[in-house]
């Protein structure tokens, strides 16, 4: 057990860094990211004419996720610097022509939904529809799927089911458009169907409806090659988009299918070395090489398919060896806190002018560069998403549950449609638990919510069980208020094992006579009162200092909590952290259970994400450090 726990000491330092931590611990995530910050300093692409590239797209989806496992602001505010070079007060979007309908004008898309769903400015959500309403114009094969480009009529490319998909599906489920699920899931079967080699599983480049074009194959339309970076496209397509699909919907399913004949096809022409050709169908070709933006690519579809439940376990280890050879063959060192990234080919494509034939020599003679943005954006996202898979794992097979019920504020949202917010798993704005809700899916666990009054039935399945601030009248029409029922059904399920979160509020904004109920239970008083407020940013007036040795937080020393209620305590329960005489978080046992208790919902993203508080305060590795110890203690699965 000791052995364990030292593993556990240790992967949390790895990827929780403190100061004592030196540059050489960086993750390779970071380092790469360090080096974008630094030679693409201004977002732009040095020798590249300043337009609207999908190359952007592409590093900035690895950029956003190293900001979301990270919380650190600057990742966030590189993103916003370089979508704000294009995108005007208005939604116009410079340097962006509609009327092309480039499939690949789109993925830059889903960094404008990430600005608009964390930061409200609308000028990010008119530039988004911007590039939905293309989607609704975009030309089509008979078939239904999206030509890649108008210049490029009746064809379709693997490399578009990434650059449009994802966005298409982020949007689809903001807006509630499920009926547009159907169309999404199309696209990638269409392009299965037509683009499968059926004895490999490969996937050809790219199809050509018309079999008007000199490399489209006469009977099939398929280009003559497996262009590994093309396969990567499409799988980093596919995991990215099923994040939004319903859990319902029948093409989700049917997407996890071919997501998995694409990792084993993929698997098998995987090479020693754990890396993969440029040209996969051809691996003895004369000049073949092993290219890095195609290994990025299936690594991370790979990887992130497992961690998505998507795929079996057992390919993690096709990750895993193609992640150790790209470290191996395609990173270089430059000093302790950045790394270059070599061996992507710049551009591969068919058609257009000069012609680009697809045949092998065609392949064969596009430059090999270091540092291009589609394999430093790609290997980013493979990066991080293998350091997410090193993190402890607590939470395996254990669900966490936030409460919809007695917390159950709604708005209208950017359609007019009511949805929920204020501390909700989803909402990603600064009142929401998002960025908390992606530390418990890193330890592991799943997360869910209820929306019915709890009960034995309903709790059986969760491990952990969280109420936030429950509504007074003022917040919801008819509030949820907790009932002597409610207490009884919660005390017997914790005293099962279950493991509580109660979160209040301060004085005035929220509802305590009821839910005093139900702390009171525990040995627990919410009292009603207000603590630490905050003049302006003086943000040292809501300072809490963490005691060396605390029992929950073991990394975060400094944390940033206003305005909260103070806990009065009795019989067994006991405190966690006190601050000039008052309890500022406790616990209390009961029966095989434990209660953890706060009055404030301090870890929304507000005060996680690292936008607003100053460097010195550890709000973000509070919420992890407190995510792992609530998983840690129950025994519930």
């Amino acid at each position: 057990m000791k052995k364990v726990a030292l593993i556990i000491v240790l992967a949390v330092a790895f990827f929780f860094p403190g100061p004592e931590v030196t540059a050489q611990s960086v993750p390779l995530s970071e380092r790469m990211t360090a080096t974008v910050l630094d030679i693409w300093a201004d977002s732009l692409w040095t020798g590249r004419p300043f337009k609207w590239t999908y190359d952007q797209g592409v590093v900035l989806e690895g950029v956003s996720a190293v900001w979301q496992r990270t919380g650190n602001k600057k990742y966030f505010e590189y993103i916003k610097k370089s979508m704000d070079h294009f995108v005007g007060e208005d939604g116009n979007i410079r340097t962006y022509d509609k009327s092309s309908h480039n499939i690949d004008n789109i993925k830059n898309g889903r960094s404008l939904l990430l600005l608009y769903q964390v930061t409200g400015q609308q000028k990010y959500l008119k530039a988004a529809q911007v590039l939905r309403h293309q989607l609704d114009e975009h030309p089509r094969t008979k078939e239904g799927g999206f030509w890649h480009k108008r210049i490029y009529p009746y064809q379709m490319w693997l490399d578009g089911l990434y650059m449009g998909q994802p966005f298409y599906a982020e949007y689809s489920a903001i807006t509630n458009d499920t009926k547009a699920f159907e169309d999404i899931a199309n696209q990638f079967i269409f392009m299965e169907n037509n683009t499968r080699d059926t004895k490999t599983g490969l996937l050809y480049h790219g199809w050509d409806e018309s079999r008007e074009q000199r490399w489209a194959n006469k009977a099939t339309g398929r280009s003559p090659h497996v262009w590994g970076r093309a396969m990567g496209w499409y799988g980093m397509g596919l995991v990215d988009a099923l994040e939004y699909f319903p859990a319902s919907h029948p093409g989700r399913k049917k997407l996890i299918d071919i997501l998995n004949r694409f990792a084993e096809a993929v698997s098998k022409v995987q090479q020693p070395s754990g890396l993969w050709y440029d040209i996969i169908d051809v691996p003895e070709g004369k000049g073949n090489y092993l290219e890095s933006s195609a290994a990025s690519m299936f690594v991370y579809a790979i990887a992130k398919g497992v961690r998505q439940g998507y795929l079996p376990e057992r390919y993690f280890s096709v990750a895993k060896k193609g992640f150790e050879g790209m470290k191996r063959e395609f990173v270089e060192e430059v000093n302790a806190e950045k790394i270059n990234f070599k061996g992507t080919v710049s551009v591969s494509g068919l058609g257009s002018k000069p012609y680009r034939d697809g045949s092998f020599e065609y392949y064969m003679s596009e430059k090999v560069i270091t540092n291009d943005p589609k394999g430093v954006g790609s290997f980013i996202s493979a990066s991080n998403e293998m350091e997410l898979a090193a993190l402890p794992k607590p939470g395996l097979g254990k669900t966490v549950t936030l409460d919809y019920y007695f917390n159950n504020e709604r708005k209208k949202g950017p359609f007019g449609q009511e949805i929920r917010y204020h501390y909700a798993w989803e909402d990603q704005a600064n009142s929401g638990f998002w960025f908390w809700k992606n530390l418990f899916k890193n330890a592991g666990a799943s997360t869910t919510s209820l929306e019915e009054a709890p009960s034995a039935s309903n709790l059986t399945n969760s491990s952990v069980y969280i109420i936030v601030d429950p509504d007074t009248e003022k917040e919801a029409a008819k509030p949820n208020f907790v009932s002597q029922k409610d207490v009884a059904e919660i005390t017997a399920w914790v005293k099962s094992g279950g493991v509580l979160v109660l979160m209040s509020n301060d004085i005035g904004n929220c509802e305590f006579k009821n839910f005093n109920r139900l702390a009171q239970a525990f040995g627990i008083t919410f009292n009603e009162d207000q603590r630490n407020t905050v003049k302006g940013k003086q943000f040292e007036m809501a300072a809490i200092n963490v005691p060396s040795g605390n029992r929950i937080f073991k990394t975060a020393k400094k944390l940033y909590i206003k305005e909260l209620s103070t806990l009065k305590l009795t019989g067994k329960a006991e405190p966690v952290i006190t601050e000039k005489g008052d309890v500022i978080m406790a616990t209390s046992r009961l029966g095989k259970g434990i209660i953890f208790a706060v009055g404030d919902p301090w870890l929304y993203n507000e005060y996680v994400d690292g936008r607003k508080l100053p460097a010195n305060f550890d709000n973000f590795a509070a919420a992890n450090d407190l995510a792992q110890w609530l998983l840690q203690q129950s025994a519930k699965k």
